[in-house]
């Protein structure tokens, strides 16, 4: 294609609602266009690289025997009610009424909408295993879209959804989309990590995230380098740094001090003069209606996921500051387990074994000292607290390294929530009637070229990999005016085309520099730009991450850059 004829309308400088990285090269690049808060238009060069991602996608997913659906994005509410979710959704959830008054919704995903195919045309366990998967848009009403096509109300997603007899099949179809996933993210050039994830309103058994290290992510996932373990934050385990300093010795008494205006565990620490580890921190909770006092070691803090996992809710929040003053007779700042009655108290495993301690004392502006767990109050133990930096790997005892992630991929193994909930039955080889096990897979297309983006970016632009850049190299002649250059060019780029690749020709009247801005911030991973080195026969071969210039003949020049990309597509860059 020439460029001339092309509409790639790049900026300058930087626009102002650009948070991240990501989003401000592909507003400058020309790649996309806002309509609304996380909602966005692609222009050319994004619907290329998002097309190459989808193919790409698209053969690994052919490749495990999936089969190509498109479904609706409308969904009657009925189908989200069969299933329990529509009110688990809440406010993230598109809904609407259509002229009849029926509630819809736009899809988040379809698990439902599968179940309900299956449910009306598999009758046998003849028919099974199946994979059936769809690439279309999916719609959350994001309270804060942000960081560009990261956190967005419209997003294409890849998702498909495995039908199998029993665990085992299952854990063959998980495993295929594992490697898949694999496949797919190293094809995109993108360095991932497959961690542990927890489910959420997914359901489910076992879960992995894919994830692509990066400031810009809000993900955080902790890593053990020494064993490789890897989970997402909230389903990551550890053993806790070390408490600072021993607990006192004896068995001692509960004892009420003044605290005045001291609230938060820094504050008391600093009164005290004892280290944040002595403290319990004393959370109030609400699960499922219920209040629920949490405690934690003073420097820990609360995984909610962890939380709701250990008590089995469906619902959780803090309590309010008028619920806590009714339930304790104080504020928050100055809680404690000592005393409370009518409510389950879940202490994590931190304070297991601990002695002598400070809490609230359920009195405002007083704490207690010499609170021992066990003998003052009786908790449930629980692992509740986030992982922390610098804990000790469970596995190995390597010190543990927390990193900021972009999610791209999670797979989930759904179990029978779906077809026992919705009555999918099959008949087994028995003959007997019997729910099939379910998997749900999806893909995010646009955070892979957003990750891409975040990852290979420098001050001059984009970097993109080979396999997910709209054009694989761009021929750039340095003077239009000059005939040979112009002949040149052209004939470099029918060359490239002749090979089977994808050329750009930046025939604009254009200054020179101006076209080699342009090409360092579309991205595109190669250029060869024909100037006045080709009074000796010659062109530059420039690859766009690096900088890295060479020069080659003009008649060799496209199987020159031909066997970079090739090189490079092998590579996965």
């Amino acid at each position: 294609m020439r460029w001339s004829q092309l509409f790639i309308p790049t900026l300058r400088e930087d626009p102002a609602e650009a948070e991240v990285v990501s989003h401000r090269l592909l507003l400058r690049a020309g790649y996309i266009r806002q309509l609304a808060a996380g909602v966005y238009s692609y222009l050319f060069l994004a619907q290329r690289s998002l097309n190459r991602i989808i193919g790409i996608v698209r053969q690994e997913m052919d490749a495990i025997g999936g089969q190509e659906f498109l479904l609706p994005a409308l969904h009657p509410a009925e189908v989200w009610q069969e299933s329990g979710r529509w009110d688990v959704m809440g406010n993230d959830m598109f809904r609407l009424k259509d002229r009849n008054a029926h509630d819809m919704c736009l899809g988040m995903t379809h698990e439902e909408v599968m179940t309900v195919i299956a449910r009306g045309e598999l009758r046998s366990y003849k028919q099974l295993p199946q994979i059936w998967y769809q690439i279309q848009n999916k719609f959350r009403d994001e309270p804060r879209p942000r960081s560009g096509l990261m956190r967005v109300r419209q997003f294409i997603m890849k998702d498909s959804y495995t039908f199998d007899m029993d665990a085992a099949g299952l854990d063959v179809a998980y495993q295929k989309h594992y490697q898949a996933y694999c496949r797919i993210f190293s094809r995109c050039g993108l360095k991932y990590v497959a961690v542990e994830a927890h489910s959420g309103a997914m359901g489910g058994s076992q879960s992995h995230e894919f994830m692509v290290k990066s400031p810009a992510g809000e993900d955080w996932v902790v890593e053990c380098p020494k064993c490789g373990y890897a989970a997402n934050l909230e389903k990551a385990v550890s053993h806790p740094s070390p408490a600072q300093g021993p607990d006192p010795d004896g068995d001692l008494t509960p004892e009420e001090f003044h605290t005045p205006g001291r609230k938060t565990i820094a504050e008391v620490a600093e009164f005290t003069g004892l280290p944040e580890t002595s403290q319990m921190k004393s959370l109030v909770m609400v699960a499922d209606g219920q209040p629920v006092l949490a405690l934690l070691r003073g420097d820990h803090q609360l995984s909610e996921t962890k939380f709701a996992g250990a008590l089995g809710a469906k619902e959780i929040r803090p309590a309010h500051p008028q619920e806590i003053v009714e339930w304790f007779g104080a504020e928050a700042g100055s809680l404690g387990p000592v005393g409370v009655t009518g409510m389950r108290i879940l202490a994590d495993l931190a304070l297991q074994g601990r002695r002598n301690m400070i809490a609230g004392a359920n009195k405002d502006d007083h704490h207690l000292r010499h609170v021992t767990p066990d003998e003052d109050f009786k908790p449930e133990y629980r692992d509740l607290r986030q992982v922390a930096s610098g804990d000790a790997c469970t596995g190995c005892g390597g010190e543990l390294a927390l990193d900021k992630t972009i999610e791209i991929g999670h797979i989930f193994k759904l179990g029978y929530r779906y077809s026992e909930g919705m009555g999918l039955r099959v008949l087994n080889a028995e003959g007997k009637e019997v729910a099939p096990i379910m998997g749900s897979y999806g893909i995010g297309i646009e955070r892979i070229l957003s990750s891409a983006v975040e990852l290979y970016a420098d001050s001059d632009g984009m970097a993109l990999p080979v396999a997910i850049a709209p054009f694989h190299v761009v021929i750039t002649p340095v003077n239009n005016a000059d005939a040979a250059q112009m002949k040149a060019a052209r004939e470099i780029y029918e060359g490239c085309r002749a090979l089977g690749l994808d050329p750009l020709l930046d025939d604009r009247d254009e200054r020179p520099g101006v076209k080699f801005k342009d090409a360092d911030l579309i991205g595109i991973p190669y250029r060869i730009t024909v100037g006045k080195k080709l009074a000796r026969g010659m062109v530059e071969l420039v690859e766009r991450r690096g900088k890295l210039t060479s020069e080659v003949e003009v008649g060799a020049a496209a199987a020159a850059v031909s066997q970079k990309i090739e090189s490079a597509l092998q590579d996965g860059h």
